[in-house]
Order: structure tokens, then sequence, then C-alpha cells
């Protein structure tokens, strides 16, 4: 074997290498990340997207959660029925129950009203802590809680527009 066919079958191992760990990435990338629905570059008006890892994957409208349970509490502060869905069906539904672990975070946000609040995993699927959508007067999304960082209204996030899911 002459030296530029050593060099040249070296140069082609090193490709085929290179093109091996480069697809393996690309796989264990998209295992990473679980398959949502193909969203549209304009959503719906009134849909809601949600973010994966800083990519918006899905989205929904407040007509996808009436194919969800209903659930209610009476708030503290004005003994007032909250009645909706829980923020853990909703995000199980845009994204399926392979997605999530416990060391994912989830950011519900209003632009209008330049509020957000973080919440673990953990908290969200506790449906104890009554972390769930419901319908504001103006027929806003507005996340309410019985955590106790969110147990009055000047805590809670209302005309929601984003849900942006973090998992390392």
């Amino acid at each position: 074997m002459s030296d530029k066919q050593r060099i040249l079958f070296g140069f082609i191992v090193l490709l085929i290498l290179a093109g091996g760990l480069l697809g393996v990435e690309l796989l264990r990338r998209r295992a990473a990340q679980p398959v949502l629905a193909d969203i549209e570059e304009e959503l719906p008006p009134g849909s809601i997207p949600v973010s994966w890892n800083g990519t918006t994957s899905a989205y929904f409208t407040p007509d996808d959660l009436s194919e969800l349970a209903l659930v209610s509490f009476v708030d503290d502060e004005e003994g007032k029925t909250q009645e909706g869905w829980l923020l853990r069906d909703v995000v199980l539904l845009v994204m399926g129950e392979t997605a999530l672990d416990d060391s994912c975070t989830l950011t519900v946000g209003s632009s209008s009203r330049d509020k957000a609040v973080e919440l673990s995993w953990v908290e969200v699927r506790d449906e104890a802590n009554m972390v769930m959508f419901d319908l504001s007067g103006r027929g806003t999304l507005k996340l309410v809680s019985l955590l106790e960082r969110m147990d009055i209204r000047d805590e809670w996030v209302q005309d929601v527009d984003s849900i942006d899911v973090v998992c390392p």
C-alpha cells in the first residue's frame, strides 16, 4: 500500500468516525427532547405557546382544555371558588408523560403584566398544591395555587401568555 493510499484510508476512517459521532449526538438530543406537536409559525389567536428548553415546541388554546378534568378550591383571601384545569394536566396534554422528570422547572408568565412564576415539576405534579389555570372574568387564563408563595391574588399570574419548561 502506498503512502497516498494510507493517507486516503486514514482520512476516510476519520470522516466515518466524525459522522458517527455527529449522528449519535443528534439521536441523543432528539431522545432528550420529546416529540411534540408541529406548530405553525403564526399561532392561533388566544393560544399559549409552550417552550421546551428555549424552543417553542407546542401550544394550546383555552378550548383545548375542555377535555381535561375540572378542579376547584376556595381561596383564603376572598373565599371565592377558583375552578379550572391543573397545570400538570395541561403540560402533559401538550408534551406527553415521558418529557418531564423531577429536575424540570416550569416558568409561567404574562408579558402584559410583566409577571412570571417559576415552579418545580414536583410542585406542579402534586395535586394538593392545586397549581391550576382558571378563566379570568375577561376570558384569559390566570395561574392560581394553594402554594404558600402563590396563595394570595397579588401572587397569581393573570393573563398567562407563555409556559417555559426547562429540563437539564
